[in-house]
């Protein structure tokens, strides 16, 4: 989408440039959706002040560099979502982290909602707490999985463009949907009662966000992400889609929140069971590989999820020094 592109290329631009490219690009009355502790904004005004202006404050030379971004329909309407990083020089507190003065690399997952050439809806999960694990004032344990390890597909080929057989995006969106009826199986007991080889790669990759990290192949994901989750919400379960987009081998899918859980079990990024209820906003992208999804690239706002058990990770990090 080329609005969108103007959008982040103006923010090396000025105040007037952002101004410009944002009322070109967002409906007056968009529903623009970040991660704690922006939440959500109702409009254009409050996008453009209380997320693309202290952006731009804080990298002022910021660059968009989207690896995937898949053009899709959903429900009748244009949908885009995509991953990628927003690369930059570091110089001003970004919503609360302190700055360093250094290049900082943030990742973040899209789902827009496109209507009249306008981006009407937005979800956007910037990794915040990979952001504060690069500066040094990470909150929580060591993630189990790798941290920091984002890359593009395998096959590079992740900027969807040009036309595909929809029956092949139809054939990708059944095998995510079967995988998630897969995971809807689990006992209680046993993590092997979700028949995961019938759906996911032996190798595959899974790129968590900051707190948890990247794993690898069945027994990794289940090690490193999946049996400590399922302990700490054992009745997780996605109950909320606000699109599923697909291209080709590629679908994404997500919501805001996108899964409810309850948080009774012990030790979860190192942290008690907290008893309540979470809503969790998630995003999902995954590539399909002949029969098996091959690669997942997964966005959660898990500083929302601590402010719902009590805990915000960016209360402290005023008092921090770094540099």
């Amino acid at each position: 989408m080329e609005q969108l592109h103007q959008l982040y290329a103006a923010i090396s631009q000025g105040e007037g440039a952002i101004r410009s490219a944002a009322r070109q690009a967002l409906a007056n009355d968009v529903a623009w959706s970040v991660c704690h502790p922006i939440n959500d904004l109702s409009n254009a005004h409050e996008v453009i002040e209380q997320f693309l202006l202290p952006l731009a404050r804080s990298m002022p030379d910021l660059e968009r560099r989207p690896f995937i971004q898949i053009p899709g329909h959903y429900e009748g309407a244009q949908w885009l979502a995509g991953t990628g990083y927003w690369v930059g020089t570091f110089t001003e507190s970004l919503f609360g982290i302190p700055a360093t003065g250094k290049g900082l690399y943030v990742r973040y997952s899209e789902l827009l909602k496109v209507e009249n050439q306008q981006i009407s809806e937005c979800y956007l999960f910037p990794d915040f707490l990979d952001v504060m694990r690069q500066i040094g004032c990470y909150p929580l344990q060591a993630p189990l999985g790798h941290p920091g390890l984002i890359l593009p597909p395998m096959t590079l080929d992740g900027l969807c463009t040009g036309v595909t057989d929809p029956s092949e995006s139809q054939s990708a969106v059944a095998l995510v949907m079967d995988m998630l009826d897969c995971l809807r199986a689990y006992d209680g007991v046993t993590l092997e009662s979700m028949a995961l080889s019938s759906f996911w790669h032996p190798d595959f990759m899974w790129f968590g966000p900051g707190g948890i990290g990247a794993t690898r192949g069945i027994d990794g994901f289940r090690r490193q992400h999946q049996g400590p989750f399922l302990t700490a919400f054992p009745d997780r379960d996605v109950d909320h889609h606000a699109c599923t987009v697909a291209h080709g081998d590629y679908v994404a899918t997500g919501g805001w929140p996108h899964m409810h859980g309850t948080h009774t079990g012990d030790g979860w990024l190192g942290l008690p069971a907290s008893g309540k209820r979470l809503g969790l906003r998630v995003m999902d992208i995954w590539r399909r590989e002949g029969a098996l999804l091959k690669e997942n690239w997964v966005a959660i706002d898990i500083p929302h999820m601590l402010l719902q058990m009590g805990i915000d990770v960016f209360k402290p990090l005023k008092t921090i020094k770094t540099r």
